[in-house]
C-alpha cells in the first residue's frame, strides 16, 4: 500500500523539499546514485568493470521545463560519451535515456525528443556502444516507440524498455521480439490506474514470466531487470529452453542493490548489467527506488531517525 503513496510523492514539491532537507537524505541517495558529475562516475564504471560487470548509465533529471533544459540534458550525455571514448570504456557502458528529460512533454515534444536523442545514439555507437529509452508513464509510451523505431533504421542496436505491469505489453513484447530488438523489460515503477496497469502483484509478477518467455523464444535480444531471485531463476531457466547462449540475453540490476548477486551472476559467465544514475536532480529516480521495495523505504527512515 505504501507504494502508490511514494509515488505521488514524488511529484510532490513540498515533499521534494522536506526529503531533500532530511539529515540522513545524503547517506540514503548515495546508496542508489552514483555521484552528481561525470567525475563522481566514471571511477565507478571503471570499477564495475574491473569486477566483469557492465553499466548503463542515467543522466537522472526528467523533470524538465524548458527547451534549453532539454538541450542542457542532450549535452550531459554527450560529455558523459566523450568521456567513455577517453577512457576506452564503450565497450562495457551503454546509456539510458527518458524521453521527458530530452523535452517530450513540452510543445512539439515528439520531434524535440527525436532532434535531441539522435546526436547521443549516433555518439554511443561511434564509441561502440548503444542506448536504451526508458519506458515512463503510459501516456509516453506511443510516442517512445515512435521514436524507438524511428532511431533503429539507422542505429538498429537502439533498445527500449517494457513494463510488466501495463496490459498492452505483451502485444509490445511480440512487436518487438518478432522484429529483433534489444528489449529490457521491467515490471513498472510510475503509479498507474487500473484501467491500464495490473495492481496485483502477484499478477504482475505472472504477466512478467509470460513477457519473458515471449522475449527468450523471439528474434531479439532480452534484459531481464529484475532483482527477485525467482524470475531471475525463471528467465535463466526460459533461457535454457528457448536455446539461448549466455551472451545471447543479460540480466540488469540497480547500482546499490544485491551487489553480491550481481558479482554471482557475472561470476557464473552471464551478462549483467548494472543501471547506475548520476546527476543532481535525483528526487523523483530516488522516490522510485522507495517505492519498489519496502525495505528501501526502513532504511530512510532510519536514517532520518539516526542522524536528526
Amino acid at each position: 500500500m505504501l507504494g502508490p503513496v511514494i509515488l505521488a510523492a514524488s511529484r510532490s514539491d513540498k515533499m521534494r523539499r522536506f526529503v531533500s532537507a532530511a539529515p540522513g537524505t545524503k547517506q540514503v541517495v548515495a546508496r542508489f546514485i552514483a555521484g552528481e558529475t561525470v567525475n563522481d562516475v566514471v571511477p565507478i564504471v571503471q570499477d564495475l568493470a574491473a569486477r566483469g560487470l557492465e553499466v548503463t548509465l542515467d543522466v537522472v533529471g526528467e523533470d524538465i521545463t524548458t527547451v534549453e533544459q532539454s538541450h542542457a540534458a542532450r549535452d550531459a550525455y554527450l560529455e558523459l560519451i566523450g568521456r567513455l571514448k577517453e577512457l576506452g570504456l564503450g565497450a562495457r557502458a551503454e546509456m539510458s535515456v527518458k524521453l521527458s528529460m530530452f523535452g517530450q512533454s513540452l510543445e512539439n515534444g515528439h520531434e524535440l525528443a527525436l532532434a535531441n536523442v539522435r546526436p547521443v545514439v549516433a555518439a554511443a555507437a561511434e564509441i561502440g556502444t548503444t542506448v536504451t529509452l526508458d519506458a515512463e508513464d503510459h501516456t509516453t509510451l506511443d510516442s517512445m516507440f515512435a521514436i524507438h523505431e524511428e532511431l533503429r533504421k539507422d542505429f538498429p542496436q537502439t533498445g527500449c524498455v517494457i513494463q510488466a505491469y501495463l496490459f498492452r505489453t505483451e502485444d509490445d513484447a511480440r512487436r518487438l521480439a518478432a522484429n529483433g530488438s534489444r528489449v529490457r523489460i521491467v515490471k513498472g515503477a510510475y503509479k498507474e490506474p487500473a484501467s491500464v496497469a495490473i495492481q496485483d502483484k502477484p499478477e504482475i509478477d505472472k504477466a512478467y514470466v509470460r513477457i519473458m518467455k515471449i522475449l527468450m523464444e523471439g528474434e531479439g535480444y532480452p534484459m531481464i531487470g529484475s532483482h527477485d531471485p525467482r524470475l531471475i531463476s525463471v528467465g535463466q531457466e526460459l533461457a535454457r529452453r528457448a536455446g539461448r547462449k549466455l551472451d545471447e540475453y543479460e540480466f540488469q540490476m540497480l547500482y546499490g542493490i544485491r551487489t553480491e548477486e550481481q558479482n554471482r551472476l557475472a561470476a557464473e559467465g552471464h551478462r549483467m548489467r548494472v543501471y547506475t544514475a548520476y546527476g543532481t536532480d535525483w528526487y523523483g529516480y530516488f522516490m522510485r527506488r522507495l517505492a519498489e521495495k519496502p525495505a528501501n523505504l526502513l532504511f530512510f527512515v532510519r536514517s532520518i531517525l539516526t542522524k536528526g
